[in-house]
């Protein structure tokens, strides 16, 4: 996982689901694999339709699989309710780093990938999020979707500064 896939300069790490008690608190779900971010003050864009601002918000409780978030400047379940639906994002700079060999998925999206006999095979423009593991899904130059497996057998190899991923198939998965 890794929050939310986009191919903006901005991470969306939460999104805002309900106002919580009388002093301005919301209810977040967390969309990142580090929710214990918001366990210090920090810096945030908070995203609803136009609006885009930078406030400060930290972690004040739990309810279940949602945080509890206070936003400063934000005092009143009336001004909470108002940012239903709204995200918390961060630079794409600001990201927490991930173990070698593991990446972020707006990272991955855009990349080239080849077999590692060098034929290209698409675009990646998804990534399908399956519970066992991920899947990449690719267009290929005629607009057809290719379905890549993210498994070690399969992934040979993913360079960030040239933009490629290589890849073994497995028999079959590209016939049809």
């Amino acid at each position: 996982m890794s929050g939310v896939c986009s191919v903006s300069e901005y991470i969306t790490v939460g999104k805002i689901t309900s106002p919580y008690g009388v002093k301005g608190a919301v209810k977040v779900i967390p969309l990142t694999d580090f929710p214990e971010r918001f366990s210090a003050k920090r810096r945030y864009f908070l995203v609803k339709e136009k609006l885009k601002r930078e406030v400060d918000a930290w972690l004040v409780g739990r309810s279940k699989r949602e945080l509890i978030i206070k936003i400063d400047g934000i005092d009143t379940p009336e001004e909470a309710r108002e940012y239903g639906n709204a995200l918390l994002q961060v630079p794409q700079e600001e990201v927490w780093p991930l173990p070698e060999g593991h990446f972020y998925h707006f990272q991955l999206i855009g990349l080239q990938v080849q077999t590692e006999e060098g034929t290209i095979l698409g675009t990646v423009v998804d990534i399908l999020e399956t519970g066992s593991n991920d899947v990449y899904v690719l267009k290929d130059e005629q607009g057809k979707e290719i379905l890549i497996p993210a498994l070690k057998e399969v992934v040979k190899g993913i360079d960030l500064e040239k933009g490629l991923i290589v890849v073994r198939p497995l028999p079959g998965l590209l016939e049809g």
